[in-house]
């Protein structure tokens, strides 16, 4: 019995300090990049230039994104497309939003059968400097798959888009 708990402790000395290195080079693999730094962002209106977006689904990507985006506390504004008070911010970055992939799905479908009926909205995101220089590029997939309206899709992108920010920034 002194054996058995003699060999877990020397093993947990032995092996701790290597578990936890190897923890941590793990997540310096996972974001290799250091954080980038800015004061404001300013999310631009969704552009939908390959696919025909519904009107609806347009607007509640771009409102629910500068939501989630303003819960993240990453910047001290958030400033909406047109806003000409972006300009005199000095480390502004742009959220540019086009949508490549659309697949309406059906609410009623979702309801009877989880498995079919799934609505899905597929952005490409780009964030950039005033200049228009990429600082990072991500593309976000939203979903809603069992219950739940389609424009459900549109706050599941804006949460995706919010995990993006508070990584990188």
């Amino acid at each position: 019995m002194k054996t058995t708990k003699i060999a877990r402790s020397s093993a947990a000395l032995i092996f701790g300090p290597l578990l936890l290195i190897l923890a941590t080079a793990g997540s310096a693999q996972n974001n290799p990049h250091p954080k980038l730094k800015a004061s404001a962002i300013q999310i631009l209106m969704v552009q939908s230039n390959e696919v025909n977006l519904p009107l609806p689904f347009q607007v509640a990507l771009y409102e629910n994104t500068i939501e989630q985006v303003e819960k993240t506390h990453k910047f001290e504004h958030v400033y909406r497309d047109g806003d000409q008070a972006a300009a005199q911010v000095p480390d502004l970055v742009i959220l540019h939003t086009n949508v490549y992939g659309f697949k309406k799905g059906n609410e009623e479908e979702r309801q009877v059968l989880t498995v079919a009926g799934s609505t899905q909205i597929k952005v490409h995101c780009q964030f950039t400097d005033k200049s228009g220089n990429s600082e990072l590029q991500s593309d976000v997939t939203g979903k809603v798959r069992f219950l739940g309206e389609n424009l459900r899709a549109t706050y599941d992108f804006a949460k995706k888009v919010s995990r993006v920010v508070s990584d990188n920034f």
